[in-house]
């Protein structure tokens, strides 16, 4: 009888723990930024800052995934390379993460995305970008669905997002076709990021 019990709780505490192992599973930006608090609490400040630069670079290898999730798939006639996703730490670039795919067609045609965020470069811009007259002084101002954007001369397309995302759209293909990769992108779900 006892040995029922005891085989009974353990089955009640093992099917309790497979159904809280998400909880449970190692999350390493949470562990990076715990082991930043333990070293802080112990006066271990180079240790802490160590472990806090390393949640950030991981946050940022986060978001460079999660924009390469919103490079659009090749449009008919063209096709893609794989997406490359890039994180640099915050000694660089103030931590910037970006993703960026190729596109070409059988012409020869390529149209290169990139999507940046976190990034000083794009403080700095968004001054610039959200100034329509500022704006219109690097090229024609259009619309890509609800999103203001510039047109370069070359046919260049650069929208910025939620004053924190840099999309640019980019290549040697006519503009009519980086306008339509431009059309491509989910800027909805980019501006929720």
């Amino acid at each position: 009888m006892l040995q029922i019990s005891i085989m009974r709780t353990l089955s009640s505490v093992l099917v309790c723990a497979v159904l809280a192992y998400p909880a449970l599973a190692a999350d390493d930006i949470l562990d990076a930024i715990d082991g930043a608090r333990k070293a802080y609490q112990a006066g271990d400040l180079p240790n802490a800052k160590q472990s806090l630069d390393l949640a950030s670079q991981l946050i940022a290898q986060k978001n460079a995934e999660s924009f390469s999730a919103l490079l659009p798939e090749p449009l008919a006639g063209w096709k893609a390379e794989k997406a490359q996703a890039t994180a640099m730490g915050a000694a660089m670039f103030g931590g910037a993460s970006s993703a960026s795919r190729s596109y070409s067609n059988a012409k020869g045609d390529t149209v290169e995305i990139s999507i940046t965020g976190d990034s000083a470069m794009i403080m700095q811009l968004a001054p610039i970008l959200g100034n329509p007259a500022m704006a219109g002084a690097m090229g024609k101002l259009i619309r890509v669905g609800s999103q203001r954007a510039i047109q370069t001369h070359d046919g260049d397309v650069m929208m910025l997002v939620a004053n924190k995302v840099l999309v640019q759209v980019q290549g040697s293909a006519e503009a009519s076709a980086k306008l339509d990769y431009a059309k491509a992108i989910d800027v909805a779900r980019l501006s929720k990021m």
